[in-house]
């Protein structure tokens, strides 16, 4: 690797799980009913099935039991960020390679939650909640079902966002799991302030971002079309709960994708997602930012607001505790692109520099 890693987190001997895509999120929530108005009521998604404690959630692509957990709890935090293998054997291949690397894991042969078989929960090196399965309940996939198809309609799962304080030694990791990576974002000192990281043939299924962590950034659904998510925008509107809107719509220049940031009711952030780019080929690029170079967040130039930077979801362990956060030593991209450092450039180098940075001052 051509990155510097402190800390290296140990390889296994043996080879990792072989990961097709994210699968699912399990979020715990303070208020079910609550939640389920928003996710229900305002976003569209389709409920699998439901009971008192829990909601099991699926976009309209999906044909496995559930792409999103909502369950009831005292406090608002992830349970798992759930990875789908391709076999039965990867499970027990999953289970294997982190308990070589001497992480904590649970396997139940039911699994964790309804429609899903045989799965490993792990505490991964970085202090996240992970799950590996194969086994799933197939539900009806509703890709035909128009009369369901609303103008803002979620079709699919797309990733996860963490947050964590070594974005180098969480990529090094990740990489051995197989995962590669699409693009990130560097400073010319060699920092690293994020990196975007996949299995499927898209730009990611998660992202790692520098912060204190470990901690979720945001799970993302993804829309056909970007009329979709202005749809979703103005339906908030028109409920008056635009205040939810954190950041967008916009295009990102990291991913090429159109994007919009919303606040659930416990502040879990969710990104609705579109138009990125297929990532398939063995030699597909890693695209490198400048972290100064103002159109990598948002291709218009246009500013992120503060908490898009600090504020994520707590992550439980496996006994369901909150895990503890440890800080970035290396500095925030916030604070290097806003701050006195340095303002973020919009115009090519060479050219006179253009600056937008409105009101993150």
């Amino acid at each position: 690797m051509s990155f510097e890693v402190s800390n290296p987190i140990p390889t296994p001997s043996i080879n990792p799980p072989d990961i097709v895509r994210c699968a699912y999120t399990e979020l715990v929530v303070t208020d079910l009913e609550r939640s389920r108005k928003f996710y229900v009521d305002v976003l569209g998604l389709h409920v699998t099935e439901e009971d008192e404690n829990a909601i099991y959630l699926r976009s309209l692509e999906e044909f496995i039991h559930h792409n999103l957990v909502l369950r009831k709890g005292p406090v608002a935090a992830v349970a798992a960020l759930a990875y789908r293998v391709r076999t039965p054997e990867d499970v027990d291949t999953a289970e294997a390679y982190y308990k070589e690397m001497g992480c904590r894991t649970e396997r139940r042969k039911d699994g964790f939650t309804k429609g899903i078989g045989d799965s490993v929960r792990v505490e991964d090196p970085l202090g996240f909640p992970y799950e590996f399965f194969y086994e799933t309940e197939h539900v009806e996939r509703l890709t035909q079902r128009y009369d369901l198809y609303s103008a803002g309609e979620l079709v699919r799962l797309d990733h996860f966002n963490q947050v964590t304080p070594d974005v180098p030694r969480g990529r090094a990791y990740l990489e051995d799991l197989g995962f590669r990576v699409s693009e990130d974002i560097k400073d010319s000192d060699g920092v690293t302030y994020a990196a975007w990281m996949h299995r499927k043939q898209t730009v990611h299924d998660t992202a790692l971002t520098g912060g204190d962590g470990p901690r979720m950034h945001h799970m993302a659904f993804a829309t056909h079309e970007k009329h979709n998510i202005i749809q979703i925008c103005d339906k908030m509107g028109a409920l008056r709960i635009s205040d939810r809107i954190e950041r967008g719509p916009g295009r990102h220049g990291v991913s090429n994708a159109f994007y919009l940031y919303i606040l659930d009711p416990d502040d879990h952030r969710i990104e609705i997602y579109t138009q990125d780019y297929y990532t398939g080929d063995p030699d597909n690029p890693t695209i490198t930012w400048d972290v100064h170079d103002n159109q990598r967040r948002d291709w218009w130039g246009n500013p992120v607001v503060p908490s898009w930077y600090t504020e994520a979801s707590l992550v439980l362990d496996l006994d369901g505790n909150p895990q503890p956060l440890t800080t970035r030593t290396e500095t925030s991209e916030m604070a290097v692109t806003i701050g006195a450092d340095g303002f973020s450039y919009t115009r090519e180098p060479g050219e006179e520099k253009g600056f937008k940075v409105g009101s993150q001052l």
